[in-house]
């Protein structure tokens, strides 16, 4: 399950990367600092909105086996989401496409398999709500800081 968590992630990382990198390609540093400012602000909102997992989305044919339900699965329900925005916004940001995809990627290794080793114990006991809160205000801050900042500071690569 942790090896098909991976490998969806890396492709659906490597995919907001490419997206970001190509936003940094096509816009000017003014207009980029007002999209990520607005993006980092934005992601700051849905954070607050829980995750929902329909029954149909987690159905997948058994005829995948383990590994490749979770790589079928996990992609999907990551496409469109969260930190797919989140790493979009990141690659824009720090052109440095690798090692947005790598610290993504790792980001979702380190919050998913614990959950998958240790299951329903973490989940009873993680608040999931504090969590997000805490999640939104570190997106709201750096989409604060991106939009009233000096905007070749924010969008220089480190």
């Amino acid at each position: 399950i942790i090896l098909g968590i991976l490998v969806a992630t890396l492709v659906n990382h490597a995919l907001a990367g490419a997206v970001g990198a190509w936003v940094v390609r096509m816009l000017g540093a003014e207009l980029l600092k007002w999209v990520l400012g607005l993006s980092f602000v934005a992601m700051a909102v849905w954070m607050l909105i829980p995750d929902r997992l329909d029954e149909d989305d987690a159905r997948t044919p058994a005829r995948y086996g383990v590994f490749g339900t979770t790589v079928i699965a996990f992609f999907l329900a990551e496409m469109g989401d969260k930190t797919q925005g989140a790493t979009v916004a990141l690659a824009a940001k720090y052109a440095a496409f690798y090692a947005v995809v790598a610290g993504t990627t790792l980001g979702m290794l380190l919050a998913n398999a614990p959950a998958v080793l240790l299951g329903e114990k973490i989940a009873k006991a993680m608040p999931v709500r504090l969590v997000h809160a805490v999640a939104a205000v570190v997106f709201a801050v750096l989409g604060v800081l991106v939009l009233f900042g000096d905007a070749e500071k924010y969008l220089a690569a480190p």
